[in-house]
């Protein structure tokens, strides 16, 4: 994702990859994307639990509109799974409510080949999904039983990247990476291949490396991220255990130089990796009718609108080539306003 210091549409404006570092929320990471540009108009467009790290796609000031419409992307992570104990939330920071037997590398491999495709998933109690207009994660720990219904997912492609054993020869850790849709629970993974695997698993690391088009090497702050394997995601463990929590790793402010530096404006190229149709304005009047929300119609854009889907989102472009909002066709195949940028 290169950097398009003209941005028209304004300093603040932008998206940002930014790389998240384990042991902060995400909402909390975004604090020095506000110092940066001097703006409270910062939002992710998906989030990663505290405990993981890896790509956070960012959108500021009158972009933060983007972010609840780029949300649908599939995901790539690798993950860091502890075999032989199962915690409440699936993942180390939580209580530990079953221990067994670890499984053996032959298990491992013969039931990871059965994670691909669709497939049906439960995600975790302890996570933001709402219930009744509330998180799951608080009902439950004020004490209410929480039951999440099933969830259709796709699991492109699973890769088993390393493994270390205990000295019976048996799988104590596994770093896998997975590829997946929309919606998918990397924790919620892991319990069910260590329940697949006759034993019980949680996570100790996850590593989020792309969202949809958008890749980690191309993220603000990578440089701060320690190499992601089993040792290190151990180590991450006992300093979270062993540890004061004031001592626990900074965010360096050194970050708000390269956020300055890479802030993308909404481009066409960006656009397109966010997979949005791009539609052009044909002159100035046209441009005048769209930033009022005046009915739209084909003769506004320079563009055949014909194969346009239902329910697509269109990057919409100003005769000069600025971004000036978006739209979508609704089910009489009529455009809809999602939003204006004014």
């Amino acid at each position: 994702m290169k950097n398009n210091s003209n941005n028209s549409v304004g300093k603040q404006d932008g998206i940002i990859l930014l790389a998240k570092q384990p042991f902060y929320t995400s909402f909390s990471s975004l604090n020095i994307i506000k110092k940066a540009l001097k703006t409270s108009k910062v939002g992710h467009t998906g989030t990663l639990d505290s405990f993981a790290q890896g790509l956070l796609v960012v959108c500021t000031g009158r972009l933060t509109k983007l972010a609840g419409n780029i949300t649908e992307f599939d995901k790539t992570y690798e993950a860091v799974i502890k075999f032989g104990s199962e915690t409440d939330t699936l993942e180390y920071t939580g209580q530990v409510i079953k221990t067994t037997d670890l499984p053996t590398e032959e298990e491992l491999i013969s039931v990871l080949k059965r994670y691909n495709g669709q497939m049906e998933q439960i995600p975790p109690s302890f996570s933001a999904i709402h219930i009744n207009g509330k998180r799951a994660s608080d009902l439950v720990r004020s004490g209410h039983n929480v039951e999440i219904p099933k969830r259709q997912i796709n699991i492109f492609y699973n890769k088993l990247i390393a493994v270390q054993k205990n000295a019976e020869n048996k799988v104590e850790y596994a770093h896998i990476e997975f590829s997946v849709s929309k919606g998918t629970y990397i924790r919620s993974l892991a319990r069910d291949i260590g329940a697949d695997c006759s034993s019980s698993a949680h996570l100790i690391g996850l590593f989020r490396t792309k969202v949809g088009n958008f890749k980690i090497e191309d993220s603000v702050g990578k440089k701060y991220l320690n190499e992601f394997n089993i040792k290190n995601c151990i180590e991450n463990v006992n300093l979270y255990f062993n540890s004061d929590k004031d001592s626990l790793p900074k965010i360096s402010e050194s970050i708000k130089d390269e956020i300055l530096e890479n802030i993308n404006s909404f481009t066409e190229d960006v656009s397109n990796q966010c997979g949005f149709v791009n539609l052009h304005l044909v002159n100035e009047q046209k441009e005048d009718d769209f930033l009022h929300g005046r009915y739209l119609k084909s003769s506004h854009f320079a563009d055949k609108i014909d194969f346009i889907k239902q329910n697509e989102n269109c990057a919409v472009f100003s005769f000069a080539g600025e971004f000036v909002g978006l739209i979508e066709k609704d089910a009489q195949n009529k455009f809809k306003y999602k939003f204006v940028i004014n």
